[in-house]
């Protein structure tokens, strides 16, 4: 095995390039994930064209949106599952020398070997040598793109150098429609044959080939095309091997000169508007794209216009990782993502984990984007919009009222969370309670409110916008049930954000009481939603409250809710839940010491026999998530709303509390926890947003990530600085602002779309904050820094100053 510290193995990123050395097996999973390339319509792993899906490779391509589903026996049940489809493989291309074997790096010799990804012109390049078995020398070069310009092109140019010798070489291009989905182990006793009805065809003449598929349920349709050449006279072949389409060509190399093979490909399925047939528009889009240099011109342009739209300055170590990370947002949310009917896919377009389904994590992803490509939070938004008749389907069957959101999203808005779930580490299927955690519904609510707030679209929050709130809102009265003992309303049998508690010791009912992160976004949806219909054009509010059969009595209940429903406490914290202060303590000590890394301590203690039901003992931020969606006037004011004073210390004891108790057995923890320190413990917040920075690019869940990356992790590293650390708020029509700045990134820029104006910049540096508007002929903006209002007028910049006490909790402002 390599040794980790050892360079050569260690990825290095400085400014805008992200590069490997030397080959290693064992890594190259995770190297495909980080090497991923997409437009946001679909993406391709960073896999080797020569090799084929195996232990160490796993080429992917997927297309946003595009799922299917299949049945699956386990443990004597027909179990269903939908995922994201493994596409027909466009990559293929491999080579040998003279009669000899295909060359690859799992069966040849390696001479050297280099990958790049080139984060600024979204292109993977990559150079290596190799020694075939009579000792012949070839040097390949290859550089890809999946262009952010057209989304359904592709382009794969490789090079062959001769090195010491002349003679020929085979290359044979493919596109290979055999592909299964078997990117994750964990699944791969289940059914994974998405395509069927394979045909291929091609043309010599043209150097062109196709391939044409459908998946086995939903019927989607796809089409891919090639274009092959090569710089120099070859002799070429078109071929056919069941389910692959082939291109056979010998080329003639001489020592030391360079030959290039240019491979162009296009993908379409029948999904996507304006065609008649998938395959028909592949093929016509091969033959009509231009050659490979003005394609990598026209792709660089494209980027080179989208980073300038997604500014971000940090001139720390941080910077480099920052950028990787936005770099992975955009390829799966690009402005192409504006005219699909598609979510936000947890693991991004970048491997099979969760099956490709919508979780919540837009709720990490969307307030990044409603400052930068508003068009885009309003498609994604709208994807929910189109899922909320089954939702409110999903609750009347449930017996409830409203809309209930599932916990886990796919093609139709169904409930797509899983049945049972396989612990790697016992071996055993379990029950899966996850889709309890109805909270996915408030952030729904939640992103509708923030967008709206952010662009200023009140034509959105007034249709379709407001009808999700109002039945979201209906959802939670209808789910909160009045105690007469406590004088409260309460929300039983629920899962919350924590996700290893799903039951009471010993129940035999899965769901819990009284969640308090649960509560307390409910009561801020009911608050949001009244809020919503007061502002209504009267007109609206009459065609709204008519179609949806609200009465008066309704909004009677709202109010009351919102005020009445229970917050449970113990030891003068907060509880995570009605009864987690009954619960057993953890000795984490022991367990640290017999297993090193517990970060999913629930499946340690259920291959122990054992369950974490049974302790307090968190998976990842549940009630300090309150913290992080809401600013600490905004939770105040809530917790008053509902009879509670928050004031520093109550929140300082209950975040140490859970701090002790907590596994951050997600990628979403480490980043919360830090956004959370920043304002309230300042000095220990670098830690965890340290952990946050490195969740993908060092693995850190343990081999989660060449399973597909974490994308609301990412793009929550983003809005901490943007958000976070700057306590940027567009509230009331005013951006406001309450800056933290961590000493490790006191220092870093960026610009957003804020409500017609393109590109306001901000700077942080040296205790001052200065601000840009670019000139234009929209109205000034109103800009808050602590207590104080100033206005900024297009073509004018202001510097504030931001100075705060090392240990000032909650971001209070002790100067302005």
């Amino acid at each position: 095995m390599p040794d980790p510290t050892d360079s050569a193995y260690v990825p290095s990123l400085s400014g805008w390039t992200w590069e490997y050395g030397a080959y290693d097996p064992a890594q190259e999973r995770l190297r495909e994930s980080l090497c991923t390339l997409g437009n946001g319509y679909f993406a391709t792993r960073g896999a080797a064209p020569e090799c084929a899906a195996d232990t160490v490779h796993y080429p992917g391509t997927y297309a946003a949106g595009c799922y299917n589903r299949l049945t699956s026996e386990v443990s004597g049940h027909a179990i269903e599952n939908e995922d994201v489809v493994n596409l027909p493989n466009w990559l293929p291309l491999r080579f040998r020398t003279g009669a000899g074997t295909w060359l690859s790096p799992d069966t040849h010799k390696v001479l050297d070997h280099h990958q790049s990804l080139d984060l600024r012109s979204g292109t993977l390049a990559r150079s290596l040598r190799y020694e075939d078995e009579d000792g012949r020398r070839l040097a390949v070069r290859q550089l890809r793109l999946v262009h952010m310009g057209d989304p359904h092109l592709a382009l794969l140019r490789t090079e062959f150098t001769a090195e010491g010798w002349s003679g020929h070489l085979d290359v044979e291009s493919a596109l290979d429609g055999t592909v299964t989905n078997t990117g994750v182990e964990r699944y791969r006793r289940l059914a994974s044959r998405h395509l069927t009805h394979a045909h291929t065809g091609g043309s010599a003449e043209s150097g062109t080939m196709w391939l044409r598929c459908r998946t086995t349920t939903s019927d989607i349709r796809v089409g891919l095309a090639a274009r092959t050449t090569a710089d120099t006279a070859v002799e070429t072949a078109p071929g056919r091997d069941d389910g692959r389409a082939l291109q056979r060509m010998r080329v003639a190399l001489t020592n030391g000169q360079v030959v290039t093979v240019d491979k162009v490909v296009a993908l379409h399925t029948s999904r996507d508007p304006a065609i008649s047939d998938p395959l028909h528009a592949a093929v016509d889009r091969v033959r009509r794209a231009p050659r490979a240099a003005v394609l990598l011109d026209s792709h660089r342009t494209a980027w080179r216009q989208l980073w300038r739209n997604a500014d971000l300055d940090v001139p720390t170590s941080a910077g480099p990782v920052l950028r990787l990370h936005l770099f992975h947002v955009l390829q799966t949310l690009s402005p192409h993502t504006a005219d699909l009917d598609v979510g936000v896919p947890a693991r991004g377009l970048h491997g099979e984990a969760y099956r490709g389904h919508v979780f919540w994590d837009e709720l990490f992803v969307l307030p990044y984007l409603n400052l930068h490509f508003p068009e885009v939070s309003r498609a994604l938004l709208t994807y929910r919009y189109r899922r909320l008749e089954p939702a409110c389907s999903a609750a009347r069957d449930a017996g409830h009222a409203g809309a209930m959101y599932p916990w886990q999203s796919g093609s139709d808005g169904r409930e797509e969370t899983q049945e049972l779930h396989l612990n790697p580490r016992s071996g055993h299927w379990l029950p899966d309670h996850s889709r309890l955690q109805h909270h996915v519904g408030s952030a729904v609510a939640y992103n509708v409110w923030r967008y709206c707030e952010a662009s200023g679209d009140t034509e959105f929050l007034h249709t379709k916008g407001a009808e999700m709130l109002v039945q979201i809102a209906r959802f939670w009265a209808g789910l909160a049930a009045y105690d007469e003992t406590l004088g409260r309303y309460r929300i039983r049998g629920v899962v919350g954000p924590d996700e290893y508690h799903e039951a009471y010791p010993g129940a035999s009912r899965a769901g819990l009481d009284d969640n308090t992160y649960t509560n307390v976004t409910a009561a801020w949806v009911l608050i949001r939603a009244l809020d919503v219909l007061r502002g209504l054009p009267d007109p609206r509010r009459r065609d709204l409250c008519e179609r949806l059969a609200l009465s008066p009595d309704e909004l009677v209940l709202w109010e009351d809710v919102s005020r009445k429903v229970h917050v449970p406490f113990h030891e003068k914290v907060i509880s995570q839940f009605a009864g987690y202060g009954e619960l057993a303590e953890l000795d984490w000590a022991a367990y640290r010491a017999r297993y090193g890394d517990i970060r999913r301590l629930d499946r340690i203690l259920e291959a122990e026999n054992d369950s974490v039901n049974n302790y307090k003992a968190s998976k990842q931020a549940d009630v300090l998530m309150l913290g992080y969606l809401f600013s600490p006037q905004e939770l105040r004011a809530l917790f008053r709303r509902l009879g509670h004073e928050l004031d520093d210390c109550l929140w300082q004891r209950t975040v140490d509390y859970y701090l002790a108790r907590t596994s951050h057995g997600s990628t979403l923890s480490s980043l919360v926890h830090g956004w959370v320190l920043a304002r309230a413990r300042r000095s220990e917040a670098w830690a965890y947003v340290q952990e946050a920075l490195a969740g993908d690019i060092a693995d850190l869940q343990g081999g989660t990530t060449g399973e597909g990356i974490h994308l609301g992790a990412m793009a929550g590293t983003l809005d901490l600085v943007q958000r976070g650390l700057t306590g940027l708020e567009t509230r009331d029509g005013v951006l406001r602002l309450d800056p933290v700045p961590l000493p490790e990134l006191s220092e870093y820029g960026f610009a957003v779309r804020y409500r017609g104006h393109w590109a306001i910049r901000l700077r942080l540096s040296a205790g001052k904050l200065r601000i840009t508007v670019p000139a234009s002929d929209h109205g000034p903006i109103d800009v808050a820094i602590f207590d104080r209002v100033v206005s900024v007028q297009p073509g004018e910049s202001r510097t504030l100053g931001v100075s705060h006490q090392e240990d000032a909790v909650w971001g209070q402002p002790l100067t302005e």
